[in-house]
């Protein structure tokens, strides 16, 4: 896949993590070279105390500076991983956060550079993704590849081209990301299509990822996830860490969490193939109930899927709810997420 149109962010800086640690709602502090982290960023408005989910993101932290140019050794260099249709926003909304903003580059404490159109991104996802990019790299890159635990990176020579290889993905699949720059992006991209192509490689699109999120029961914002998104109700408690911390919108998450109110985020399964769509009404006999936030044909399971927001009452696995489909209902079946889990190998 190429995923390049995800928003790449550099933050460097003495102080980049305990900045960072104060604008995600996920615990930063303490993170190690070379792990990740999956998180939100959540914006705040003290005048009216509205609260507002910007995006979900992934934090890095990269690598440590090694001195020089006027940075301390030891700065943390961190990554964070954003939403394409997010990015302006978010760029914006960090901006307006930096500290010491009118500070030269050499003498400010965090530094954020929005590095999305000088590099460039590709995800091999699949049980043969490690395979395929460790025979594009020396013995030694290969091996410490090999060895990378999920949410894990490491820099790496990618067909003799310097890149970042984590062990990410947004398929439900085990995989690689690959970062590199911009300019050296289509040699790369070539490489791994060759070396792969023997062993079944297919360049997909952004079509084909988002069934396979779907199967996954991975929410994407703009359908899953919204700016009024409670988190604990889509499933994504674990990318809030509340306790001994303050970030934006972390009281009224330690509320949300105190008393869940609203709806719930449910699977729903189908005997048919005909797929539900976004904003297709959920019901439970006559009584709205729901509505669809992802939906298509699962080509892993045979059958059509859909992601929804039901009320709290109906989400219980095994219920049975109608889905108004083009003007006609369809019996779908509440399930646990994910529909799909890729079968362990060895």
């Amino acid at each position: 896949f190429d995923v390049s149109h995800m928003g790449r962010l550099s933050i460097g800086g003495p102080q980049s993590l305990d900045w960072l640690e104060s604008l995600l709602t996920r615990r930063v502090v303490g993170i190690e070279v070379g792990q990740s982290r999956y998180s939100l960023i959540v914006s705040s408005d003290d005048v009216t105390a509205g609260v507002q989910l910007l995006d979900d993101a992934i934090v890095s932290r990269e690598s440590d500076a090694s001195g020089g140019g006027g940075v301390p050794a030891g700065s943390p260099r961190m990554g964070l991983v954003v939403n394409a249709s997010n990015r302006q926003r978010v760029v914006a909304w960090l901006t307006k956060h930096l500290p010491d903003s009118h500070e030269l580059p050499t003498k400010k404490s965090v530094t954020l550079v929005d590095r999305t159109l000088d590099t460039a991104m590709i995800a091999v996802q699949g049980p043969l993704a490690l395979k395929i990019i460790c025979s594009l790299c020396s013995a030694e890159d290969a091996e410490r590849i090999g060895q990378l635990h999920h949410y894990r990176a490491t820099p790496a020579c990618v067909a003799d081209q310097s890149a970042a290889v984590s062990r990410t993905g947004y398929t439900g699949e085990d995989g690689l990301e690959i970062v590199v720059a911009a300019d050296v992006a289509v040699h790369v991209w070539e490489a791994i299509h060759s070396a792969g192509t023997p062993l079944g490689l297919l360049a997909c699109g952004l079509g084909a990822r988002d069934t396979l999120r779907l199967e996954a029961g991975m929410p994407l914002y703009g359908h899953e996830l919204r700016e009024d998104s409670d988190p604990f109700a889509v499933g994504l408690g674990l990318a809030v860490t509340l306790e001994g911390r303050s970030f934006p919108g972390a009281d009224r998450f330690a509320a949300l969490r105190a008393q869940p109110t609203g709806r719930i985020r449910v699977g729903l399964e189908f005997d048919s193939k005909r797929s539900a769509r976004e904003g297709d009404a959920v019901y439970r006999q006559q009584q709205l109930v729901g509505v669809v936030t992802s939906g298509s044909f699962a080509p892993s399971l045979g059958r059509a899927v859909a992601m929804a927001m039901v009320d709290r009452n109906v989400g219980t696995p095994g219920m049975s709810l109608d889905v108004l489909v083009r003007d006609a209902r369809h019996v779908a079946r509440v399930v646990a997420l994910p529909f799909y889990r890729r079968p362990k190998i060895g």
